[in-house]
């Protein structure tokens, strides 16, 4: 892995000069003021400090962008992130955040290691686009107590969380709103092609600040930012105790979960942007080294960002410099306007967050599903979403993921079976065969589609019930697959026709099914001689045997 990481490197700066250090440069800053506002956000939406957030944004932008397996992902705080750690800042307080960030670092080392990196490509799209959207309710929901000046309490869940607001009712503090909402129109109504001069997140921030202090409204502000990377508030390595490491074992391992996809979604889309193909288990380690240094700095959890990546992109950056330069502008931010985003209003961040929850949703895979009326993906995303809100969402996935796969068994466990008699016609027109006995106690059996378990009863109860047949021939060209319980039922079906003196004979065997037979010593007890390349032959050879 280091050997081609260095290699890599070495592409990546191959003729590098003035030019493209300008463009990286200039991209830096950009993604800088992009990433600014969505830090500070993300950095009070999962429970801690805006400046907890800047940290995050710094430390993931020079470690995990140093190291990264691409040369355009750019790291740091997420919404999605903060989804999961709102929940176990409720459970555990910042000090259970950094511990269990610290230890899915490790998660994440390993899955590198362990090459997991092809794990994204067995989730269904429509399991991800569920779980995004999942994600999306779950950070809108967690800044309604911002957006509107209230304090709620805490909640278990998402889906509790809004069940106690239909319940109990919402008196909100009308400044906060009109702060928040200011932020929103903004973000919305703000001309793309400004964009690329000011981001609407940042001219939503900085109109909201102007209006709370020229109007003097009474809002939540962030309030102080330390000028230091060091603050007092950090994971300290002296206080861990196995007891603590043990006790975080599952919500690291639900960090860890949503870091690798995040990462290595993020890593997919901006690849096929940039037409550069991610290193997937070193992206994984990048990550998992980021995370297990960042909460010694008093930052939280941070995975790839698609909305700071597309950024980097589009602006025209060449190299993972950028990500260093993003991470340079941050840090130069903090030290320079400390007091001025110390007095940017809560409710502000508050909409930030809610439209990044909007504007994170796949519109265009959801689009796509519902408008063709796919019933399959359509169930897929309502499970994935519902599940996501309701449930943690590492478990939200797994749900998502076995869902999908009984769906998929039950649509392919449908296998079709042909059985038809011999036209003797069309035997001897094709092989000039005189037929002078008709084959009429012969049958051949067309399959399509894989025999496992779940196809097995179906296969069975058909071929047993055919009588009065001397010969019954399997063509299986179109059997990709077959398992265990397949093995038994051909088995079975073998020895019951060995009772009713008919023969067997299969043609047309996949090599994995092939496979499968001598593995299981079937083929040996059906006979190599009844074994045939195709239909055509099975059936000369059944005409034979009758004949004969």
């Amino acid at each position: 892995m280091v050997r081609n990481y260095i290699s890599d490197l070495r592409k990546e700066f191959a003729g590098y000069n003035a030019q493209k250090l300008k463009q990286d440069l200039l991209a830096g800053i950009t993604v800088t003021a992009v990433a600014l506002p969505l830090a500070l956000a993300f950095g009070v939406g999962c429970g801690a400090t805006a400046a907890s957030g800047l940290i995050t944004a710094i430390i993931s932008g020079m470690v995990t962008g140093a190291l990264s397996g691409g040369s355009f992902q750019i790291s740091g705080p997420t919404g999605a992130m903060t989804a999961i750690l709102i929940v176990l800042f409720q459970k555990y307080g910042l000090n259970g955040v950094w511990l269990a960030g610290a230890i899915s670092g490790v998660i994440l080392i390993a899955a590198g290691f362990l090459k997991f990196g092809r794990v994204i490509s067995y989730i269904p799209t429509p399991v991800v686009t569920g779980f995004t959207s999942g994600i999306a309710l779950i950070i809108a929901i967690g800044q309604i107590d911002n957006f509107f000046g209230i304090e709620s309490g805490k909640s278990e869940s998402a889906a509790l969380k809004l069940a106690q607001y239909f319940k109990t009712g919402i008196n909100p503090n009308w400044s906060a709103v009109i702060v928040g909402s200011i932020v929103v129109a903004t973000m919305l109504l703000w001309p793309k092609k400004w964009n690329s001069i000011l981001p609407s997140s940042l001219a939503g921030l900085v109109i909201s600040l102007i209006a709370s202090l020229a109007f003097k409204l009474q809002v939540k502000v962030i309030g102080e930012i330390p000028k230091t990377l060091l603050p007092d508030a950090r994971l300290d390595i002296l206080s861990i105790n196995l007891n603590d490491i043990k006790g975080m074992l599952i919500p690291a391992l639900s960090i860890a979960a949503l870091g690798m996809i995040e990462s290595l979604l993020c890593g997919e889309v901006a690849g096929k942007m940039k037409g550069e193909r991610l290193d997937a288990n070193r992206e994984l380690v990048a990550q998992g080294i980021g995370n297990v240094i960042i909460p010694f700095f008093g930052g939280v959890p941070s995975t790839a960002a698609i909305a700071r990546t597309s950024v980097a992109i589009k602006s025209g950056g060449q190299t993972r410099l950028v990500s260093i330069f993003h991470a340079f502008g941050l840090l130069i931010s903090m030290f320079v306007l400390a007091p001025v985003m110390s007095r940017i209003p809560i409710p502000s961040l508050a909409g930030v967050l809610i439209v990044t929850a909007w504007r994170m949703n796949e519109w265009e895979n959801i689009r796509y599903i519902f408008s063709r009326r796919f019933k399959s993906a359509i169930s897929k995303f309502l499970v994935t979403m519902l599940a996501t809100v309701v449930f943690d969402l590492t478990q939200a996935i797994i749900i998502g993921v076995v869902f999908a796969s009984i769906m998929f068994m039950v649509k392919i466990s449908n296998m079709e079976i042909c059985i038809r008699e011999v036209d003797e016609k069309k035997l001897n027109d094709k092989h000039g065969i005189v037929v002078r006995k008709p084959l009429r106690h012969v049958r051949v059996v067309y399959f399509s589609g894989p025999i496992f378990f779940a196809t097995v009863k179906q296969l069975t109860s058909q071929l047993l019930e055919l009588d009065d047949i001397q010969i019954l021939i399997l063509s299986m060209r179109g059997v990709p697959l077959i398992d265990t319980s397949g093995i038994q039922a051909l088995d079975d079906l073998h020895q019951q026709l060995q009772q009713k003196n008919c023969k067997l004979m299969l043609c047309g065997l996949q090599p994995q099914v092939e496979s499968m037979l001598k593995r299981s010593i079937l083929s040996d007890k059906i006979g190599e001689n009844m074994i045939f390349w195709s239909a055509d032959q099975a059936i000369l050879a059944a005409h034979d045997i009758t004949v004969a």
